[in-house]
């Protein structure tokens, strides 16, 4: 992947919050990511963000307990919102200028999801962190991410995970495991692999968005990828393979 990004979304999980804790919030992990995305910032890159909320709650396993399945996901979206805020609250300290829109409608502590004025945002040199999701139940933030990355002509999504990269299985229970420098949209979708769910993947090949996973650990990670480094796997793009 090259460099020279004007505009890129940066697709947070919930659990990367969580750092080493069980549950909730590490204010440690926060401030590194605000400290990564302030230094994006800095160098006239526009960023927007997607955070997802499993490290507070995830509709899959409410719904897994019992619940009903759309009840459970809005209580997800609830749940990112939370992180959203958390994440702005961290870089507005470090004089960051963002906003959080939400695609459910809580207007005392966000602005609704208005496509025209996040871009107009993005264009002033804000971070915009998309919140709630998409709004629909039965759709996942890295749905969501694609989405977002395709409404505001995103150039790339950048995945931020606890792994360096996708795997062809799990390195954590198969040292063999072979990681991939960069793959096709369809070897993903074909051999199911774990980078993001089938909705997202067919959203970015449709829109020719490429994706960057990473680890997000690594401090620096994040400004490393912006630039161009080698730091995991891209799916798509020019460089794919299959």
């Amino acid at each position: 992947m090259g460099t020279g990004y004007q505009r890129i979304l940066l697709k947070l999980s919930g659990e990367a919050l969580m750092g080493s804790l069980a549950y909730g919030i590490d204010p440690a992990i926060v401030h590194n990511i605000a400290e990564q995305v302030a230094e994006v910032v800095s160098s006239g890159i526009q960023i927007a963000i997607v955070v997802g909320g499993g490290n507070i709650f995830r509709g899959v396993k409410g719904a897994a307990a019992g619940m009903e399945r759309a009840t459970a996901d809005y209580i997800g979206m609830i749940a990112t919102v939370m992180n959203a805020m958390t994440l702005q609250d961290a870089l507005e300290q470090m004089d960051v200028p963002t906003r959080v829109q939400t695609a459910i409608a809580m207007q005392e502590v966000a602005e609704p999801y208005i496509r025209r004025r996040a871009m107009r945002h993005l264009e002033k040199g804000r971070v915009v962190i998309f919140g709630a999701g998409s709004g629909n139940p039965f759709f996942t933030t890295d749905t969501t991410a694609a989405l977002r990355a395709a409404e505001i002509n995103a150039e790339v999504i950048f995945k931020a995970t606890k792994v360096d990269g996708v795997y062809d299985s799990d390195p954590k229970t198969n040292p063999e495991a072979k990681r991939y420098e960069s793959l096709t949209y369809q070897h993903v979708l074909a051999h199911e692999l774990q980078v993001m769910d089938s909705t997202a993947i067919a959203l970015c090949k449709d829109n020719d968005i490429p994706i960057l996973v990473f680890d997000l650990s690594v401090k620096g990670n994040i400004r490393r990828a912006v630039m161009g480094e080698s730091v995991g796997t891209v799916v798509g793009g020019s460089c794919a393979i299959k």
